[in-house]
């Protein structure tokens, strides 16, 4: 049984650890970000035709703020995972893009039109695409309410920190450019980095990858930025 580490944050983790358990693996759960809410009054949701959500921390924010009232708008979400999120905090009318900021923004010209009103991203303080300047280029106004704050930890976590030094740790999931340069950081900072050549970085995309710097015993890119795609990773992977 491989260990691995988990760097979503604690809420999510579980489900990820279930997962992985299913696949024969054990997880460390090293969350790398502080979720915190931001508070404030329900939002004014006057001419806004949908509501776009892009983690599930962003619908869990989202339901917090209106505080249960409904919420008689269609909800896009980036992903499976944030679709499932929504969809198990009460919103009825919710649609999966299956990918990242690119796909959301084209399941939103698909979906919808610019003229029946403007388009209201429920966010972290930090966002990752350009989604503001694909959906304002296609003619759809676009808003964004900043609704939870990601901060970033200053420590690794200790049962990561022994993991990596005593060898168990066989591998690490990234889910996004600034987890991985941060995991990085983390790692670099408890004098770990060397430990790195024995594990194996299982990474959402592209750009996160690029952001998990060099000297991993092996990289393996989601073929999809999908949950599941870096699971069917995972599953295909082998401890050499």
């Amino acid at each position: 049984m491989a260990r691995v580490l988990v760097t979503r944050p604690e809420q999510d983790a579980a489900a990820t650890a279930a997962r992985l358990s299913s696949l024969g693996h054990a997880a460390i759960i090293t969350p790398l970000m502080d979720i915190r809410f931001e508070a404030g009054p329900a939002l004014d949701l006057t001419g806004i035709q949908a509501l776009l959500v892009t983690s599930a921390n962003g619908a869990r924010a989202l339901a917090a703020r209106q505080a249960g009232a409904d919420i008689p708008l269609p909800v896009l979400a980036v992903g499976d995972a944030t679709a499932r999120a929504a969809r198990d905090l009460g919103f009825a009318d919710v649609e999966s893009a299956g990918g990242d900021v690119d796909d959301l923004a084209r399941l939103a010209a698909a979906r919808l039109r610019p003229g029946d009103g403007a388009l209201l991203h429920v966010a972290g303080s930090k966002v990752a695409g350009d989604l503001a300047g694909m959906l304002a280029k296609a003619g759809y106004t676009y808003r964004r309410s900043v609704l939870y704050d990601a901060r970033p930890v200053a420590v690794l976590p200790r049962a990561a920190q022994a993991a990596i030094a005593d060898g168990t740790a066989a591998a690490v999931l990234l889910y996004s450019p600034r987890t991985a340069a941060l995991f990085r950081d983390l790692v670099l900072a408890a004098g770990l980095v060397g430990f790195l050549e024995g594990m194996t970085a299982f990474c959402l995309s592209a750009n996160v990858a690029g952001q998990s710097g060099a000297g991993w015993r092996r990289v393996v890119v989601a073929a999809q930025p999908t949950e599941q795609s870096l699971m069917d990773g995972v599953a295909g992977w082998a401890r050499e």
